[in-house]
């Protein structure tokens, strides 16, 4: 099952690739992700598909995972509207997305408060 976990990182050089290091050698691929600094605090989404293994090899390096979320990973057309059409879907049937993020041009990473009805509007 896909999963985001998300890690919290030192706002400072070489913490990218500490983490790329870390599940390299601990043989997780990542699928995906995204980062960013919020008041000093570097915060990153990684898409694995083994979550077990990418927590343990994160917590391993010395990074701080703070959740681990199983996630689904559903294609998107790469097109002006396409966003707003899924994220509807969601929507109108009452689902709250809690992250949302591309992982290519045409895979979105979607997480909700109702993974079972998401899994179901897919």
């Amino acid at each position: 099952m896909p999963t985001d976990l998300t890690v919290y990182l030192d706002d400072r050089p070489g913490q990218l690739a500490a983490v790329g290091d870390a599940m390299g050698q601990a043989g997780v691929n990542i699928d995906g992700g995204f980062g960013l600094v919020v008041g000093g605090q570097g915060i990153m989404h990684v898409l694995v598909s083994d979550g077990d293994a990418g927590h343990r090899a994160l917590s391993d390096a010395g990074f701080e995972v703070r959740e681990s979320n199983d996630v689904l990973v559903v294609d998107i057309e790469d097109r002006p509207g396409a966003l707003g059409e899924l994220a509807r879907r969601f929507a109108d049937a009452g689902v709250n997305l809690t992250v949302f993020y591309l992982a290519t041009a045409t895979r979105a990473v979607v997480g909700a408060d109702d993974m079972g009805e998401a899994r179901k509007l897919m």
